[in-house]
């Protein structure tokens, strides 16, 4: 619960705020920090965006709570590229869930941020309940000198609009496309290459084996993927199974992406891997030497679907992979 103490900034000359979870920092909530942005530049007032941790239905109906569509190290750095001027975490609390709308507005939004205008999606609402709607948070602004704006929804490709719940449904249906439409950019993970049993290697691709910081991330069907893998040591094209490992009867999950053109140990680098296209299921083969002959196909099939996407350069060859 904010208080004296609270870490949240004391904004003197005012702020133009928006509040919401994010997950995905989709196309419609990227409209709502555009505009966010653009009315407190105007105003000559800080833009700030004022979002939780946890996601508030962990706390709130914890069997409930939806896979997320970024941790919270993605979220950031995509908030970070954003215009806003100021990312507000406040932790999300049993407490803070019993607010009723008018305290949640006085306690966090006028007495700390010295909030003059809050904009807001079309269908957010926040409070005890999510009690706390468009309507009725314009009546209270009317009484505490603040303005209210609603941003319309923004439209998919098929018409329907833009939200979480949506692009989760693509992606866990393996709708990379959809989910790219909504989010305007591809789906991605990021997360640190670990060590691995070197099968890649001895099959002649080595991988790069990727650790989630979560089990909440929310991924698409096992499978075998195009994926473009960045890091410190630049962007390289490559493939990716998604899932166990039959043909060893491995049945744990793993994230393994052989890059195409790389070089080095990448030990403890931080990897961002994006989702391209899906090539195929995840199979049994009779043996390494007939699962070694698919990933020849696989890896031509992936240098196909990321045509356009990284350069030539990127596609060449097999490389050299961490394990």
């Amino acid at each position: 619960m904010p208080d004296r103490e609270s870490p949240l900034p004391r904004l003197r000359r005012g702020a133009v705020v928006t509040v919401g979870t994010f997950d995905g920092v989709h196309r419609g909530h990227s409209l709502v920090l555009e505009r966010t942005a653009d009315a407190a530049r105007n105003a000559e007032l800080a833009s700030v965006a004022l979002t939780f941790d946890p996601h508030p239905m962990d706390v709130v109906n914890p069997s409930a709570a939806p896979p997320l569509l970024m941790l919270w190290d993605e979220k950031l750095e995509v908030l970070a590229q954003s215009s806003i001027d100021y990312v507000v975490v406040l932790p999300f609390t049993a407490d803070l869930a019993q607010l009723a709308p008018e305290q949640f507005v006085e306690r966090v939004l006028l007495d700390r941020l010295n909030m003059r205008a809050l904009y807001l999606g079309h269908d957010h609402g926040f409070g005890r309940g999510r009690t706390g709607d468009v309507e009725s948070l314009r009546m209270l602004g009317q009484r505490r000198g603040f303005s209210v704006e609603a941003i319309d929804a923004v439209r998919a490709s098929d018409g329907t609009p833009v939200s979480s719940t949506a692009i989760r449904r693509a992606v866990a249906h393996g709708d990379l496309a959809r989910a790219q439409d909504g989010l305007g950019r591809r789906y991605a993970f990021s997360g640190r290459v670990r060590s691995g049993e070197r099968r890649g290697r001895s099959l002649g691709f080595p991988t790069l084996n990727v650790a989630l910081d979560s089990r909440r991330k929310l991924l698409p069907p096992h499978g075998v993927y195009a994926v473009v893998v960045s890091g410190v040591r630049g962007v390289y094209g490559g493939m990716m199974n998604l899932g166990p490992r039959p043909t060893f009867g491995d049945e744990s999950i793993s994230l393994e992406v052989h890059a195409f053109d790389v070089e080095g140990d990448w030990y403890g680098d931080v990897v961002k891997v994006e989702f391209v296209a899906r090539l195929r299921d995840t199979v049994k083969f009779a043996g390494q030497q007939a699962l070694a002959a698919q990933l020849q196909k696989d890896a031509g099939n992936a240098r196909n679907a990321l045509t356009g996407v990284i350069s030539s350069a990127r596609l060449k060859g097999s490389g050299t992979n961490t394990s």
